[in-house]
């Protein structure tokens, strides 16, 4: 253990850690949806999303009880919807083969749906007290900068290694606030851009704060480029009821609810999407009209959506599979829809 750094950081820790409600307690099962909801997700986002969920699920019986479309709902807005998939089929088999009770093996804990080894670790970590270092992104950050290493974190190396050092320097007496502290460190002053090394209690033994290298680090691959893909929605308002069908392919939005969808490879002009309208749903010269385009941006994709409405009483989909009708209102509420529907139901371009 590097005792120097060790000792530092959980004094940092002490004085300038947030108040948060998943924070200072031991049940490992609100540990684990804390951990879950904030993955790839912000703290001042995902803490109203995990204060509902612990409102309507105290449990993690109560949670295996619930539905798959009442986790969505209650999920909508966050994006990355497997988690909210995965958190249900977690719940469930926790149920079925732990009665109920959270497992304090790292092995049977990294055998439930939707948790890798740096949730397991947390979890034990925290709940547990075992003495498992954590590695996010956070932590990569900070070890990247403080020992001056430069292999890319996003490649198999770099999870060994920094894995490795984690393990080196963890405080084996009290590995819950060490995680927690390095995490917290990385997360409000070790930050991505413009970290306040002057004002740093690693100022004088930091390597890339002394050779000048804190911007160039951690060293991460580029991505692959963006896949681009172009979304026609069929909206059709009538009487304020509107026509919806569920996501069920293996793909973004898995279980969630949407308009009538056309993808093509590039967006399409009123002709072109009227005669696709017919091709696809057997439907003939509709009174269609784009009231919106979005651009909206994922993590490995690139959507641009055009909504096209149609507003007729006589109107419908019926014969076509899996489409049926509900109130306008319902959207969002009793059916979980994509951040992409939300932002085009709340656009004053809809009402036309």
């Amino acid at each position: 253990m590097n005792y120097s750094f060790t000792v530092t950081l959980q004094k940092w820790y002490i004085n300038h850690k947030r108040p948060l409600p998943w924070r200072d307690i031991s049940n490992p099962y609100l540990i684990w949806l804390s951990e879950i909801i904030l993955q790839q997700t912000r703290v001042s986002q995902g803490l109203p999303y995990y204060e509902r969920f612990v409102e309507q699920f105290p449990t993690i019986k109560d949670l295996a009880a619930a539905s798959e479309d009442e986790i969505l709902t209650l999920w909508q807005g966050l994006g990355y919807y497997s988690r909210g998939r995965n958190m249900l089929k977690c719940a469930k088999m926790i149920v079925a083969n732990y009665d109920g009770v959270f497992p304090s093996e790292i092995k049977e804990v990294k055998k439930l749906p939707g948790i890798g080894d740096y949730t397991a670790s947390a979890i034990l970590s925290f709940a547990f007290d075992q003495a498992h270092p954590v590695l996010d992104g956070n932590v990569y950050r900070v070890l990247s900068r403080y020992y001056g290493i430069d292999i890319p974190i996003n490649t198999p190396l770099a999870f060994k290694t920094f894995k490795s050092l984690a393990g080196e320097i963890l405080d084996k007496k009290n590995p819950a606030q060490h995680n927690q502290a390095i995490m917290e460190f990385g997360a409000l002053h070790c930050t991505p851009k413009k970290p306040d090394c002057g004002a740093c209690v690693f100022n004088e033994t930091c390597v890339a704060a002394r050779e000048g290298k804190v911007q160039n680090l951690p060293v991460k691959l580029k991505a692959k480029a963006k896949r681009i893909r172009h979304f026609n929605y069929l909206v059709v308002l009538s009487n304020d009821k509107t026509w919806i069908k569920k996501r069920k392919s293996k793909d973004i939005w898995q279980g969630l609810f949407e308009f009538p969808l056309l993808e093509t490879p590039q967006a399409l002009s009123n002709a072109q999407f009227i005669t696709s309208v017919d091709s696809e749903f057997g439907i003939t010269n509709p009174q269609v009209k784009k009231v919106d385009s979005i651009k909206h941006l994922l993590t490995h994709q690139t959507i641009y959506a055009d909504f096209w409405v149609v507003t007729s009483s006589h109107f419908n989909f019926n014969g076509i599979s899996d489409t049926f009708e509900v109130d306008l209102q319902a959207l969002g509420t009793e059916y979980a829809i994509p951040v992409l529907i939300s932002k085009f139901l709340e656009s004053p371009l809809m009402n036309v």
